[in-house]
């Protein structure tokens, strides 16, 4: 199904359903296509929000985790959200992990896959190679168990974005930032019910980090899913909802 992305001064946002908010936060690459079948279910019970992250709009030195939290932070400042269903994948969890440190009275529950925060394997810092389609095919096959979820047209969104010298400069900033931006004596402050979806297969932020978090984080719970790599949103959609339909469920009205 096609979503219309709503423009509104400096944010370009996904809005749709009605009820308690559940914002999802996106990683480096892929917004609303990481979310499809996540926003299609829940959208019947929640009001699910989408904000894109100016991850190639802001300046070199605010291209940053910190730069990323503060453009949020501005939204729901400006949209007044409150008792946030926070869920954020990859980078995206690292957004939602500095945001609900900063602003808890805000958010209602944290919902967290394949998160930075702790730890992750970097692409390396000649990731993403310009111009060659075959490698980054191959890098982005890693991010799945099942390579096949790779498709040609995910492929080809960030091979575009990997043939901009600028926007390569930019993620590999971001990148650099997430791994300086270690959250580990942080976390315990975090008192929120907290689910952590991760698959046993994840190369980029390993089941031990799952494993980390869920020490770290007093109220948290973790469910792994297995042959399934850093996106289970993606790859695994309909165990991914069931998982967190069950969670949601289980809060507190």
């Amino acid at each position: 199904m096609e979503y219309e992305i709503i423009k509104d001064g400096k944010f370009e946002y996904l809005e749709v359903g009605e009820g308690e908010t559940l914002m999802l936060c996106h990683g480096l690459f892929g917004a609303l296509s990481n979310f499809t079948d996540l926003i299609e279910k829940f959208r019947h019970t929640h009001k699910v929000v989408v904000p894109i992250l100016p991850l190639f709009d802001l300046d070199i030195l605010h291209t940053t985790v910190s730069g990323l939290e503060k453009h949020v932070a501005a939204f729901i400042e400006y949209k007044n959200y409150t008792h946030i269903h926070l869920l954020g994948n990859s980078l995206g969890g690292h957004v939602a992990l500095v945001y609900i440190l900063k602003h808890p009275e805000r958010v209602k529950s944290l919902i967290l896959t394949g998160s930075s925060g702790l730890f992750e394997n970097a692409m390396g810092d000649s990731y993403p190679r310009r111009g060659d389609y075959e490698y980054i095919k191959n890098k982005t096959a890693q991010t799945f168990y099942d390579p096949a979820v790779a498709t040609p047209a995910l492929v080809d969104e960030v091979f575009e974005i990997t043939k901009n010298r600028l926007k390569v400069i930019k993620i590999l900033s971001l990148a650099k930032s997430a791994i300086r931006h270690n959250l580990a004596e942080d976390l315990h402050q975090i008192q929120q019910p907290t689910l952590l979806i991760w698959g046993k297969n994840d190369i980029v932020t390993p089941p031990f980090v799952a494993e980390e978090f869920k020490k770290l984080i007093p109220n948290s719970q973790l469910d792994f899913i297995d042959k399934c790599g850093h996106a289970p949103m993606m790859e695994v959609p309909a165990e991914f909802n069931i998982i967190l339909e069950k969670f949601l469920g289980s809060l507190p009205k």
